[in-house]
């Protein structure tokens, strides 16, 4: 056990925001932590780094390790280049190497027993750098550059002329390099491109040492994952598997939570209605039992009622009117900027009731085509045109479509003053903001109240060909699945830019991939345009331990028996899933007899049948033997 992680709990004035947090981490361990904004996950973060004080609880690392962190807005300054910044991280060896040259300098000089005495020291020294992986330092910095989407152009750039999210980039590049034994990152993903996201997966899948990342990237939680802790309500609860894996048996576990509580409800009722039923006879002894039954019933742990999945924020995207079939119509279109070229000589083509998703790595235009298209840029040369009664949506993920100086009233009033007040409220509680939290400036809300926000104006637009850049940024995973949700059941058109690849999986039909100046078509979600595009150029950037890159090109052959292997490991999935629809349907009838017997034993009328009661509960222990051999066959296929 590397970390141990025992009864964490800590308040914030007036607010709980972890209560009893236990868990711990193996040597190996790739763990995830989740939930909603706000639910406590970098507090604990800073708790663990001890950054922040537990107000009870107890965080122990083990004796000798060392950890690493990644906060979401690191620190980095300096005046040396970004390749200078990573190279420090080597100083050790870079001291090592520099001794070695000297030494190999010096030889000349010596004779006998001197030369024999410097010539041991050399032969230690270089297995010392040899052992600490001297001769592949350079190469490493290298590898993990390009991996976190640098090119070599970029590498000698001042640290201080980047961007936050370049230095949040340099600062994971650091601590990679460090190569701590756990290492902790606050969402890690937030500024990488699907490149670097997944080199960074492959890079964390084959590290030696434990993992704890915080992230809402699913894609990426699926990927890397072996276990989930998520925060929820202040309390912490461990699953076993990756992002999927965690989202099945959380559903499963509400469903057997809201089962627990409305049979606990209809308990309490029942007990409650037979007290009231013994004091109406209004005797000694019935009365005496409705005392003991209320006591027992005041003794009775109840439970709280579980939160209905996703029934806070509330989002329904519905055109006021269609639009004609042919949506959207580009046509060489191009555009540069001094010194870089972002695409020349664009067709594209969008009809009614497409999703359309543009991926691509950063800088290389998919923001400049959707404010091209919206009118907030000129195209260099090219035409565009929109269809007939074509109205149009736009968000942006800087939010630039807000007024930052006015409140977030103001902000849906001015847009929409046909509202009525209370219309306006009912909007933006549905997006939860409530209370006098509608009279806030924007300029004073977070990356995501914003985000829900322009999310609500995008609702209220009613608009047939909505664009969106970005906009699952600052989301937590319940809004993505919220968005998700109104996305799919849109009936309008939708171009959007994207890095959330599960994003893309649950609600593209058609990927623009913008590479080298043009954009490839590819009719399908995400996972079709891997199987397109070869999933091994995507993680080509892996970092190996010799740290070099490795381009493996596959022959048509290879290919084709990669196909074949696919299909029939789709065929054994399709077929252990009917496995498992067959056992949860046994299951289901199982427990439906059960309720029914456990119904006759206790009807009046069977109560002095002796024998049919036996056969009763012959009939239920064989029934519960047999639920319990289809419980341990459905944990075997559901794996």
């Amino acid at each position: 056990m590397i970390l141990s992680v025992s009864g964490i709990s800590k308040t914030f004035v007036d607010k709980t925001v972890l209560e009893n947090i236990s868990f711990h981490l193996e040597d190996y361990d790739k763990v995830a932590l989740i939930g909603i904004n706000g639910a406590g996950k970098t507090t604990l973060l800073r708790i663990i780094m001890g950054e922040y004080s537990a107000d009870q609880g107890l965080v122990t690392l083990a004796k000798g390790k060392t950890v690493g962190y990644l906060s979401q807005n690191p620190t980095i300054e300096g005046n040396c280049s970004i390749y200078e910044g990573l190279m420090q991280v080597k100083s050790d060896l870079i001291a090592k190497e520099n001794k070695l040259r000297e030494l190999e300098n010096s030889l000349q000089h010596y004779s006998g027993q001197d030369l024999e005495e410097k010539m041991n020291l050399y032969a230690t020294l270089s297995q010392e750098f040899e052992r600490d992986g001297g001769y592949l330092y350079k190469s490493e910095v290298n590898g993990v550059l390009k991996g976190l989407g640098f090119i070599e152009e970029e590498f000698s750039k001042p640290m201080h002329t980047l961007s936050g999210g370049q230095k949040t980039r340099i600062a994971l590049g650091q601590l990679l390099l460090t190569k701590p034994d756990l290492i902790i990152l606050d969402e890690p993903t937030n500024h990488l491109d699907m490149h670097s996201i997944a080199w960074l997966e492959n890079y964390l899948l084959n590290y030696k040492g434990a993992v704890l990342v915080v992230s809402h990237d699913r894609y990426f939680l699926d990927k890397i994952a072996g276990k989930v802790i998520e925060i929820d309500q202040g309390k912490a609860t461990v699953f076993t598997g990756n992002y999927t894996d965690y989202s099945k048996k959380k559903e499963i576990l509400r469903v057997s939570k809201l089962n627990a509580y409305l049979n606990q409800q209809k308990e309490i009722k029942h007990q409650e209605e037979v007290i009231e039923k013994l004091r109406s006879f209004n005797r000694e002894k019935s009365i005496k039992r409705a005392e003991s039954r209320e006591k027992v019933l005041q003794k009775m742990d109840v439970l709280d009622k579980p939160m209905e999945v996703n029934s806070e924020m509330k989002l329904q995207l519905t055109p006021r009117f269609i639009s004609g079939n042919d949506v959207l119509s580009i046509q060489g279109l191009s555009k540069s900027f001094p010194n870089q070229i972002l695409f020349e000589n664009v067709d594209i083509d969008i009809k009614r009731g497409e999703h359309v998703a543009i991926i691509g790595d950063n800088g290389t235009g998919k923001t400049t085509l959707l404010k091209i298209i919206n009118g907030l840029v000129d195209g260099d040369e090219g035409t565009i045109k929109l269809g007939t009664n074509v109205t149009l949506g736009y968000y942006d993920q800087e939010h630039q479509v807000l007024h930052t100086e006015k409140t977030l009233f103001e902000e849906i009033s001015d847009q929409y003053p046909t509202l009525t007040n209370t219309e306006i409220r009912n909007t933006l509680a549905a997006f939860l903001f409530t209370g006098e939290d509608v009279f806030k400036k924007i300029s004073t809300l977070s990356g995501g109240e914003q985000g829900r926000l322009a999310l609500a104006k995008l609702m209220l637009s009613e608009s047939n060909f909505l664009i969106l850049d970005e906009p699952t940024n600052h989301l937590d995973i319940d809004s993505r699945e919220i968005l998700e949700g109104a996305v799919n059941h849109y009936e309008g058109t939708l171009l959007y830019v994207s890095h959330d690849r599960y994003f893309i999986n649950k609600t593209a039909s058609r990927i623009l991939d913008l590479r080298d100046q043009c954009f490839t078509n590819y009719l399908g979600n995400y996972d079709y345009y891997l199987e397109k595009h070869g999933e091994e150029e995507i993680a080509s950037l892996t970092l190996t331990k010799e740290a070099s890159v490795s381009n493996i090109v596959k022959t048509e052959s290879e290919s084709k028996l990669d196909w074949k292997q696919q299909k029939e490991e789709a065929a054994a999935l399709r077929k252990k899933e009917a496995e498992l629809k067959k056992v949860e349907t046994s299951i289901e009838k199982k427990e439906t007899r059960l309720s029914e017997i456990e119904a006759e034993m206790c009807d009046s009328a069977n109560a002095t049948n002796v024998g049919k009661l036996q056969a009763l509960q012959k009939e239920k222990e064989t029934l519960e033997a047999e639920l319990e051999t289809l419980m341990e066959q459905w944990e075997v296929l559901s794996e």
